[in-house]
């Protein structure tokens, strides 16, 4: 069993930036693929990123890149999601998903907000 837990989240203007961060329990934090999906309010769960155990990256669309940045620090049992130039239609609930062999592990989600 992995324990997900997600923080950061917050209200911001459009045009800010926020860092989430994601914490998760496990011995071998290094090798698991670790990524963000996020959900906005009547939409369906939508793919951000994910980052790899060799650090390789792919996000869920190209309009991400450049605003969003993962990164990891398996010291820490962290992986981070940069943003910034936040709009309103970054709004959703962001979910840290944990991926090992054992199975795929989520948090409770944080709410990111983005005021215009």
């Amino acid at each position: 069993q992995v324990h997900v837990v997600e923080s950061g989240g917050g209200l911001v203007q459009a045009g800010g930036s926020l860092r989430l961060s994601c914490a998760a329990s496990g011995r071998t934090f290094g090798s698991y693929a670790l990524g963000w999906f996020r959900q906005a309010p009547g939409k369906e769960r939508e793919f951000v990123v994910v980052i790899r155990q060799g650090g390789s990256v792919t996000y869920g669309a190209d309009s991400l890149k450049g605003r969003f940045t993962i990164s990891r620090d398996n010291a820490k049992n962290t992986v981070y999601l940069q943003m910034i130039s936040l709009k309103p239609e970054d709004t959703a609930v962001y979910y840290c998903y944990v991926a090992t062999t054992a199975g795929t592990y989520w948090g409770q989600g944080t709410q990111v907000t983005v005021s215009s």
